[in-house]
């Protein structure tokens, strides 16, 4: 009897320990922290580069012409005349912030000049021009894919490969030619159009402020002086690429 009394005592601790165990157990699994991965961000780069067709569209309006010693051949009486060209073109863009940006374009372009007025006719030659522009850009980012901006900054062109015609016209061939290297404003609008992350449509256009001197000489013995009022339209479209 006294061990059937002792064995019960012992099955009755047992089971209460058991029971404090698994109630132990269960509490530790409810309070077990539940763990989620992070998402994965992806890291934000700064530059972007576009690639373009450029349409080159100088304004040659207002140009003067002076002619040494015949009045009738200087301004208002004549002008000059810069033919467009279409030339590919590369920006580089580096973004400060999500809405700052300064971009750098490069590009050659090659352009006639002829006279107009009292010259209308006359080759005068042609030149290629480097005309390096950074401006400075703020972007809107509320539109989605579509993310227009606007941009302002400063063109400093280089002249370089100039020839006279040597062309007789009426008489006249101009013999030598020589235009200064310039600086000028620029301001720009444009947008691009985000096809994914990455590649996107580009449109922008530029109006530039270039007005260098130069220099002339006609029948290799008349000096011309003047200014070529050349204020630029650059109208671009292309492919973007945002790394």
């Amino acid at each position: 009897m006294n061990r059937m009394l002792k064995l019960s005592s012992s099955l009755l601790v047992l089971a209460a320990v058991c029971g404090a165990m698994g109630s132990a157990q269960a509490a530790d699994l409810q309070a077990a922290p539940v763990y989620t991965k992070a998402p994965v961000v992806e890291a934000w780069n700064p530059w972007m580069i576009r690639v373009r067709a450029l349409g080159v569209l100088p304004d040659a309006g207002g140009s003067t012409v002076n002619v040494a010693g015949v009045p009738a051949l200087s301004s208002p009486n004549s002008g000059l005349k810069i033919s467009n060209t279409v030339v590919p073109e590369l920006d580089i863009s580096y973004f400060f912030t999500k809405n700052i940006a300064a971009e750098l374009i490069l590009g050659v372009t090659r352009h006639s000049i002829s006279g107009t007025g009292t010259l209308d006719g006359l080759n005068v030659g042609k030149a290629w021009l480097l005309p390096p522009t950074l401006t400075l850009q703020y972007h809107f980012t509320d539109f989605g894919a579509f993310k227009p901006y606007v941009g302002a900054g400063v063109n400093y062109t280089v002249f370089f490969s100039q020839s006279a015609s040597n062309q007789v016209f009426n008489g006249l061939a101009v013999t030598n030619l020589h235009i200064s290297n310039q600086w000028g404003a620029a301001v720009q609008f444009g947008f691009d159009y985000m096809l994914d992350r990455h590649w996107g449509l580009n449109v922008d256009v530029k109006k530039l402020w270039l007005q260098p001197n130069y220099s002339a000489t006609v029948n290799g013995a008349i000096p011309i002086t003047g200014r070529a009022n050349i204020d630029p339209w650059l109208v671009g479209a292309g492919v973007t690429y945002k790394f």
